[in-house]
């Protein structure tokens, strides 16, 4: 089990929501080269993940990661708080 673990992907953003119980919204910034003109373009995505214990509050930046399916839209579970 913990090579698969391993294997799961992770990820660091900004937590900008914690309203939900056992749930934080993560937002991902990521930059990304236009195809035609080249620009570098922000693109934000926005992931729901599992917060057992409910530790994180607005502002934080945390690192999750990819699990099973937990509920519709919720796919990540929280590895820790860095700041």
């Amino acid at each position: 089990m913990s090579n698969s673990e391993s294997n799961a992907r992770t990820m660091v953003g900004k937590v900008v929501s914690d309203k939900m119980d056992k749930t934080i919204v993560v937002m991902i910034e990521r930059s990304v080269k236009h195809p035609k003109y080249g620009k570098i373009m922000k693109r934000r995505t926005k992931l729901h993940a599992h917060d057992e214990n409910q530790v994180c509050k607005i502002g934080n930046i945390v690192k999750i990661r990819e699990s099973r399916p937990l509920s519709k839209t919720k796919s990540w579970v929280l590895v820790e708080v860095i700041s």
